[in-house]
């Protein structure tokens, strides 16, 4: 049974890994995104149990799945359950250049204008990616690779 986890920074193609690995394989899905922040702008995340919680139902209700995201504290909750993990290490410049090209995602913006308006800080948060040191850094998507026991892979391109 595959259980996968992706992770990386924004803009590295995990959302569209994860959704070519579930078509080809018949694999539930489950994107970060959707679980991590409340409904209210500005943008708060939401309890970090709370998130928990809701990692572990989804879990619990596959049997093949993949999980994605960024969010080093809420893969943590994920990876224990993995058969593999995808350490997404694109260059920044090709991350950048996604976010550019990325269509409008419904699940994030109520508009494609509203995603555009973001264009700008989101492009600074991928380009801060390897000096920053939170959940959502390079240096703790590092740690969760380096430590993880079972299949890894690392994948330094978008194919």
């Amino acid at each position: 049974m595959k259980k996968i986890v992706i992770f990386g920074n924004s803009a590295s193609g995990k959302s569209t890994l994860a959704k070519t690995l579930c078509q080809q394989q018949g694999l539930a899905h489950l994107d970060l995104d959707t679980l991590a922040w409340q409904p209210e702008s500005p943008p708060e995340r939401c309890p970090l149990e709370q998130s928990q919680r809701e990692i572990l139902n989804f879990i619990h209700a596959e049997d093949c799945w993949v999980i994605e995201g960024c969010y080093s504290d809420l893969l943590s909750c994920a990876i224990d359950f993995s058969t593999e993990i995808i350490f997404m290490n694109i260059p920044i410049s090709i991350c950048i250049e996604n976010a550019r090209n990325r269509p409008w995602e419904p699940h994030k913006y109520t508009s494609k204008e509203q995603q555009d308006k973001n264009l700008d800080m989101l492009i600074q948060w991928i380009s801060d990616y390897k000096t920053r040191s939170d959940t959502f850094s390079y240096a703790s998507h590092e740690k969760l690779f380096d430590t993880y026991q079972g299949k890894k892979t690392m994948q330094t391109q978008n194919n």
